[in-house]
């Protein structure tokens, strides 16, 4: 696939893409703020992830920086232009893809880019070139006379990121781009938003798919009850949460389980440790394998822990110093329990970790 040339710009970038000051929002009656003063900015060309749960407030920032939502305290500027100020000035800086796409259905799907573009004032000649550009390295060149009902959702989501290139925004607002897409589409989207980064697009993400977040963004922010808790890009979040990497063992054999843990919980390096039920898939990175990893000298080995035995005993240990070192100090502890290692599962910390850890495990 050929990918088409972006079009020149002509305006001129300020020093932030975003900027957000003391942004605050009050609904009538309610007794908290959605958003409650808070402050960031996103450089040009960078990817940033805001990131939270239900109730968050990230959903209503994204809507005051996109113009659908007035503030009510603070200032929030796109591309330079004050949004409260300027809001049909800000919207030419900026462009939505929204989780759901929302094409015409009546029209063809060039149609829809070249609707887009004239709204925005650009010339028939070169919506027209734009549109063939967009429609031909987004895989979609040869479907541009059909319309939305013939698309899958891959192609619904590609279409809706074409369309919203059509005026060539400096800031992409991108609210859970690949929800609900085959691992294939997702990947052809994910490379689409690193070509636009590429290209000096600013995008600004909203998601709880924190592999994607941790895949795609510069930087990541965590909100939760309308403030920013952490701000920093993935691995730094990650590098800072104490006690994260873990080591799950699986124990036979022992007489006092409950003795055992505590004696596990009092090695040097671990932080605490926990029973679990039963084993769970780990996260992306984690290192399972046998009794020492089940991959000869070279350590752990892939797939997940194995399920845990009729009167298995299995413990998670969460660490302040490297896994592979406690190891062996776990096997022999075992051992002086009278109990042996079946299985070891190493994990390191991953963004997902870092927002439970901030947001809590309750449902929203």
């Amino acid at each position: 696939m050929t990918t088409s040339p972006a079009p020149e710009r002509t305006s001129t970038r300020s020093t932030s893409a975003v900027e957000v000051s003391e942004l605050v929002k009050r609904y009538p009656k309610r007794p908290v703020n959605a958003v409650d003063s808070i402050s960031f900015s996103v450089t040009p060309g960078e990817i940033f992830g805001l990131l939270g749960p239900n109730g968050a407030g990230k959903t209503t920032t994204v809507g005051i920086l996109t113009t659908r939502v007035k503030l009510t305290g603070g200032r929030a500027a796109v591309g330079g232009i004050d949004v409260a100020a300027d809001p049909v000035n800000a919207r030419r800086k900026l462009a939505v893809v929204p989780q759901r796409p929302n094409p015409d259905r009546a029209i063809t799907i060039k149609q829809n880019l070249l609707f887009h573009a004239s709204y925005f004032g650009i010339p028939a000649a070169e919506r027209e070139r734009r549109a063939d550009a967009l429609l031909e390295e987004f895989g979609l060149g040869d479907r541009g006379d059909d319309k939305i009902d013939f698309f899958s959702g891959g192609q619904a989501q590609r279409l809706m990121i074409a369309r919203a290139l059509m005026h060539d925004p400096e800031v992409l607002f991108l609210d859970e781009p690949t929800t609900g897409l085959d691992p294939q589409a997702r990947l052809f989207v994910w490379d689409r938003i690193r070509e636009l980064r590429a290209r000096g697009v600013t995008i600004l993400l909203s998601t709880q798919n924190m592999d994607e977040a941790e895949v795609l963004a510069d930087r990541v922010g965590i909100m939760d009850h309308g403030k920013i808790l952490a701000l920093d890009t993935p691995g730094a979040l990650t590098a800072s949460l104490p006690g994260s990497s873990t080591l799950e063992v699986a124990a036979a054999g022992a007489p006092d389980p409950d003795a055992l843990v505590e004696a596990l919980s009092g090695l040097p390096g671990v932080e605490r440790a926990e029973r679990v039920e039963s084993a769970p898939a780990g996260p992306p990175g984690g290192m399972p394998g046998g009794p020492f990893g089940g991959g000869g000298p070279g350590g752990p080995s892939g797939g997940p822990p194995k399920p845990a035995a009729d009167g298995e005993l299995r413990v998670r240990l969460y660490l302040t110093g490297e896994p592979a070192r406690l190891v062996s100090p776990v096997a022999e502890l075992l051992a002086t329990h009278t109990a042996s290692l079946t299985d070891v599962h190493i994990a390191e910390p991953s963004l997902e970790d870092v927002f439970i850890t901030l947001t809590g495990r309750g449902l929203r």
